[in-house]
């Protein structure tokens, strides 16, 4: 047989196919120690540093946003040479950039309907809606989730990661019904979650509709606070935020109970 070790005169002899295993097994045996790029790549890429680039980059926007003001759109106006479709487009993505730098919605709901009215408001600021908070999940996805959830341990947060977790969908969308969490803590939390991106972003988009359409309309009727679409905008602002507040107070013993 070829495999066959023979002895001839007291010697042994090894077959080619022996000798090259044999071989094989002592080079996988030396453990080969990682060069210095591969050192640093491994210390770049984990995940305490994607972290600590996720925290420099929210810190980098927020101070952008705060020098930069954009806040003055509503007392300034749009540029001149933007108009139309075209300035609802870039309105959007400003939106979208300025929600993951932690601006309030709601001042830019109300810029949106100040400067583009009811419809193209509507559409702009719900276009930055999704945007911002695809940008903010993929962000926490990539950069944040593997440090931040071995900390989930306290009971309101594996409660919290729990249902985003198993109904994503759906709890997203109360959460974005009924005001009350910080959307920039939303877009976070689910980042951290298992919750997939699509059911998150549809999620977003239907949930942010009636809240953001009402804010966006009484931006458009700022200049007449008494007519009948500013005041039933002012209802709807009103209303969900304190229905959000009741079902919190009910749900705090439920989660309590985790």
């Amino acid at each position: 047989m070829l495999d066959a070790t023979t002895r001839s005169g007291g010697t042994a002899t090894v077959t080619p196919r022996t000798a090259a295993t044999e071989l094989a097994v002592a080079t996988t045996a030396v453990p080969v120690p990682p060069t210095g790029l591969a050192r640093v790549t491994r210390v770049l890429l984990s995940p305490w540093s994607r972290l600590s680039l996720l925290v420099a980059l929210l810190a980098s926007a927020a101070t952008t946003v705060v020098l930069f003001q954009p806040q003055q759109l509503l007392t300034n106006g749009w540029p001149p040479q933007l108009g139309g479709a075209a300035a609802a487009l870039a309105y959007a993505v400003a939106y979208g950039l300025c929600t993951v730098a932690f601006v309030p919605r709601p001042l830019l709901n109300l810029a949106a309907g100040a400067l583009f009215g009811s419809q193209l408001g509507l559409a702009s600021a719900l276009a930055g809606t999704v945007l911002g908070s695809g940008i903010a999940f993929c962000l926490g996805r990539v950069l944040g989730q593997e440090a931040l959830r071995p900390l989930l341990r306290g009971k309101w947060l594996k409660a919290a990661d729990g249902q985003l977790s198993r109904h994503g969908f759906r709890t997203m969308l109360a959460m974005r019904l009924f005001p009350g969490v910080p959307f920039a803590a939303s877009n976070y939390c689910a980042a951290v979650s298992r919750m997939g991106l699509l059911p998150f972003l549809l999620a977003t988009g239907l949930g942010s509709i009636p809240n953001t359409a009402a804010y966006v309309v009484a931006g458009a009727r700022a200049s007449t606070p008494t007519s009948p679409a500013f005041l039933i905008a002012l209802a709807c602002i009103a209303l969900p935020g304190l229905a959000g507040a009741v079902v919190a107070w009910r749900k705090r013993h439920r989660l309590r109970g985790h």
